[in-house]
């Protein structure tokens, strides 16, 4: 562990009250964790960097306490005096994931419990807080959407997956925030003064991004009479709003024919959705007259059950490779391949519409048809979410969500970053997509050089690679028009096969 090389903080004057710091609970959380990241998450760590990014976010609530490194020393530091400073254990990967994870642990706690000792403001944030803030500086530097989830947010998701409650809001990502997209008439939210175009700064305490606009949106869901509490902004000026969620039925797939083309709404990917879709294709195709094609309709589908969208996928494709994940741990490299060499819609032309709301299953579903040219894509850029997580459970009943695989298509390129582009964007407006689709109907590639440059990516794709090939075609909400074109696409032979990835 290492000697002390400065003297720690002393123990609280008789005439303090300080609440004992819970170091049986924080060590077997921060144990559990440190071993499920180092065994697990998808990007290498060492422990002693755990171990300092760990302790920075747990002191981020107190600006008079900073945390310094140099080569192996650690330091909590306030004003010129250590509180503590102590060596930190070997970076060794020898021994097993656990056995590492709580040496780690151990290491950190003396740290944790200086400052508890040296800050009110540590003290008044309470044990979840302070967890989520060590596993949030900790994510901060490895990925984007791996989180600490409480044992209240960990037990409402299971609640979740049998009953869902809306505040009625939909949210979109705009120049950097998350802005309310619509609210629901006579919806709670509505009642409550919420408009459309009002910033959302927090859902009960946390921060929301606008490169997660899916986790902000997940936030907001929760069990049916259930409260929960958001901040929002107007014209600089923020309101605390508490709300209470409303009971809704989730029908993840809708059905409709238009003009001889069936329309498929899919909004998520529940235990259920292939079934849905299944059920939808079979009846329209067993008719006398059988839809000319499908428009599939993925707008705003944050995603769901990776699995289940493997399966919609192979509801379309013949034998062969639908998508694959990679990464460290040996069970999180897979290769999803088709299970029926049957096509249930009989060849027919397929055209997906996606936008910048569209995520990771839904992401992976139209990929997986656009890459194996059984469907066109039409619509703006998605939202880029190709990492795959997994829940593991700690001890205190709360869970980590864990990035622990990249999505790679059977050509090799990821969706992490610059997410799928359309054959056909719709992102500069009717006037400009009206000429883009004529010149598909010309056997022109208006996004071919881009859609070659997606297909020559290789992990790890750099942020400015991924930006510059969004920019092509940036992700906005679904547009009105999208299905008009949608269906002048998939009627259309010329345009469709022009438009369909090679």
């Amino acid at each position: 562990m290492g000697a002390a090389l400065a003297q720690e903080v002393p123990r609280a004057g008789v005439h303090e009250a300080i609440a004992p710091f819970p170091r049986e609970e924080m060590q077997a959380v921060f144990a559990a964790g440190f071993a499920a990241i180092l065994d697990r998450h998808m990007e290498r760590a060492l422990p002693s960097d755990l171990i300092t990014w760990g302790l920075a976010g747990f002191t981020a609530h107190d600006p008079s306490l900073r945390v310094e490194r140099q080569g192996r020393e650690l330091r909590l530091m306030r004003g010129r005096r250590a509180l503590i400073s102590r060596v930190l254990p070997s970076d060794s990967a020898r021994g097993k994931p656990d056995a590492i994870g709580m040496t780690a642990a151990e290491a950190l706690m003396p740290f944790q419990e200086a400052a508890w000792a040296a800050s009110p403001a540590i003290r008044d944030q309470g044990r979840d807080r302070l967890l989520r803030a060590g596993f949030s500086a900790i994510f901060g530097h490895l990925d984007p959407f791996s989180r600490y989830v409480t044992p209240e947010e960990a037990q409402l998701a299971r609640e979740r997956r049998l009953g869902q409650g809306s505040v009625g809001l939909r949210l979109s990502a705009q120049r950097g925030q998350v802005l309310v997209a619509a609210v629901t008439r006579d919806s709670l939210a509505a009642a409550a003064g919420i408009r459309v175009g009002d910033r959302l700064v927090t859902v009960d305490d946390e921060m929301v991004f606008a490169n997660d606009l899916p986790g902000a949106e997940l936030l907001l869901e929760g069990a049916p009479e259930t409260e929960v509490t958001l901040v929002t902004q107007r014209a600089g000026r923020r309101r605390n709003v508490t709300l209470r969620r409303v009971a809704q039925r989730v029908e993840t797939v809708t059905a409709a024919t238009r003009d001889g083309v069936l329309h498929l709404r899919v909004s998520g990917f529940t235990a259920l959705t292939s079934a849905q879709v299944t059920g939808f294709v079979e009846a329209a195709f067993a008719g006398v007259n059988p839809p000319r094609g499908i428009v599939l309709d993925l707008r705003g589908n944050r995603g769901g059950v990776l699995a289940q969208a493997v399966a919609v996928a192979d509801i379309f494709l013949d034998a062969g490779e639908i998508v694959a994940t990679a990464g460290r741990h040996p069970e999180a490299n897979r290769r999803y391949t088709s299970l029926s060499d049957v096509d249930l819609a009989q060849g027919r032309p397929i055209v997906v519409m996606v936008d910048g709301r569209t995520a990771s299953a839904a992401e992976i579903l139209a990929a997986a048809l656009a890459e194996r040219g059984r469907a066109a894509v039409l619509g703006t850029g998605t939202q880029g979410k190709g990492l795959v997580q997994i829940l593991l459970p700690l001890p205190n009943g709360g869970e980590l969500q864990l990035s622990w695989s990249r999505i790679i298509m059977p050509s090799g390129w990821p969706l992490q970053g610059a997410g799928l582009l359309p054959a056909l964007c719709t992102a500069g407006g009717d006037e400009a997509a009206a000429t883009a689709l004529a010149a598909l109907r010309a056997a022109q590639q208006p996004m071919g050089a881009v859609l070659a440059r997606l297909r020559a990516l290789r992990p790890p794709v750099s942020a400015l690679e991924a930006t510059s090939l969004r920019e092509s075609c940036p992700g906005l909400d679904g547009i009105e028009r999208d299905a008009d074109f949608a269906r002048a696409l998939v009627t259309d032979a010329a345009a469709y096969q022009a438009a369909l990835m090679r």
